[in-house]
This record gives C-alpha cells, structure tokens and sequence, in this order.
C-alpha cells in the first residue's frame, strides 16, 4: 500500500458504490449534532439522510432539497435520557430504515419521486440504543434475510424485508457493545467494542467465526460486495483489511488477515472501501478535517 493521500470529503457516484467524486459543490445543512450521514442508494433515486438529536433529515441527494424531516419525541423519554437517530440503511428496493436511541427501527417507505415519504412499519425488537444497521451487499442466500440491526448492549436481528419485515434470527448480546455490523452474502460481519470481530451465519444466528481483531474499540467496519473483503478501523490507530470465504467443498467460512495499516496518532472512527473491489479505503478520525485515502501501489 502507498502513503496515505489527503482528500477531501466526496460522496459516492450513483451506480457505484464507494466511488469518490471530487468535485462536488459544498452543501450547506442545518447546524444540528449529526451522529451519521449515509448517501441511500434506491432503484428510482438517491437520498441524502442524515441522524442527530433532533430528528431524522432527507435531501436530495446533492443536498439542495430537503425532502423530508421526521422529529424525535423527547417528551416521550426521561428527562436524563439521550434522545437521537443512528443507524441507516437502504434495503428492499423502496426502503430507508433508520435506529432510535430507544431501541426502534423506522422503515420509511420512500417514493420513486417527491415528498410523500411515511413510515410504513415500526421495528420493536432491540431494548437498547440501535448502533448501526446494515443492507446485504451480496446474494442473500433463501431465508438468510437481507437486513441487520445491531444495538449498545450487542444484540443483532437479521430481517427479510418486504411489504412487512419478518425477524429471521436473533443473535443475543455477550456483555460488550456491538458498534458497526455489516450483511454479505448471508454472514453477518460484527464490530465489538472490546476489538473483537464476530462472523455468524444470518440464517441461524450461529457463531462461525471470533477474531481478537484490534487492541480497542472497533467503529468502523466495511464490505466489499464482490470479493468479500472487509475493513475494520478501531481507536487503536489501526485499519485491518480481512477476506471472507467460504471452502468449495463444505461451504464453512473463512476468514483470512490480508493487510495492516497505522494511522499514526490517530483514533480510528471511520473507514470505508472506495471500490466494490476493496482495492483501495478511505479512513478518518476523531477531531480530525481529512481522510486519508489508501490504494495498491
């Protein structure tokens, strides 16, 4: 891998998932504590969302036009307790699920075109803080299910999304939060904050797989969707790079360390592949106004 290149901050082109475009013009949003902004890529459009305390924003997908607002409803939670949205993904070819920090998951039903954006269905499984959520990224395989939720005490739920979503599998917290989860091909992919990563067969629950991945809190992870690579960042400066595979003749899965990166003095918190691929990432940390961009020399 060569040294690391200063960019600055591009969205993915649509059709292509990850790519960089460097000549965006600046979007100017609302001055709200964002947690996550995420850039949903449907069959008939792209959206821009983006989670804070206040409440959940829709723009187009250059960030011109907000196309929809939902608030959160502090006067449902204590007075002590935090109140915000975090967590988003695409996924059935028409929705936008977003995580509430009291355990819910929104499904917004989202229209080829316009503002007539509603919420269709209520996701009420997780009894704590949703932390991320995930699409599948590969060939889900029959009755794997297509979506993951993962939340602060570590629980996951793996859905089939459709008219309603139907829960396939629960896989129960084990004592550590669980920060980033991803959905490829019926595994799902988990971050820990005590730096382990987890594989687990979607359809089942089942553990496959535990990596002792990182020294720290894991907050990133990432999938590349056509050759299995995954990406982990964590706040011990490092970013690892794995693959993921299963054997031709018992189907079991693998996973294989490829590649080791430090970002010096630097506590990891966001990582991402620039190519479906996994030939090339971005990183960035805390308090920091870059990314670094790494590629094969």
């Amino acid at each position: 891998m060569r040294a690391p290149l200063r960019a600055t901050a591009a969205r993915p082109s649509p059709g292509r998932r990850g790519g960089l475009s460097p000549r965006l013009p600046p979007v100017r949003l609302p001055s709200l504590l964002s947690f996550q902004a995420a850039w949903c890529v449907l069959p008939s459009r792209v959206l821009l969302v983006l989670t804070s305390q206040k409440g959940i924003q829709m723009y187009e997908s250059d960030g011109s036009i907000m196309v929809y607002w939902h608030a959160l409803d502090v006067a449902e939670h204590p007075p002590a307790q935090a109140v915000f949205a975090r967590g988003i993904a695409a996924a059935g070819g028409r929705f936008i699920c977003v995580g509430t920090s009291s355990g819910l998951v929104l499904v917004f039903d989202i229209p080829p075109k316009g503002t007539n954006i509603t919420v269709s269905e209520v996701l009420e499984q997780h009894r704590d803080a949703i932390t991320d959520i995930a699409a599948e990224l590969g060939q889900a395989p029959d009755g794997a299910g297509d979506l993951v939720t993962a939340d602060d005490a570590g629980s996951l739920c793996v859905w089939s999304t459709g008219e309603e979503f139907t829960l396939r599998s629960k896989i129960p917290a084990f004592g550590c939060a669980c920060s980033s989860v991803k959905l490829w091909n019926g595994v799902v992919a988990a971050g820990y904050g005590n730096g382990q990563i987890r594989l687990y067969e979607a359809a089942t629950g089942l553990l496959r797989a535990e990596v002792n991945a990182h020294a720290r809190w894991i907050y990133a992870l990432d999938l590349a969707p056509e050759t299995g690579k995954l990406l982990s960042g964590a706040e011990d400066s490092f970013v690892h790079a794995w693959k993921l595979q299963r054997t031709p003749d018992t189907r079991r899965l693998q996973i294989e360390h490829c590649h080791a990166e430090c970002v010096t003095d630097t506590q990891v918190c966001g990582a991402r592949f620039c190519d479906p691929e996994g030939n090339s990432f971005a990183v960035t940390g805390y308090d920091l106004s870059e990314i670094f961009c790494y590629g094969r020399a």
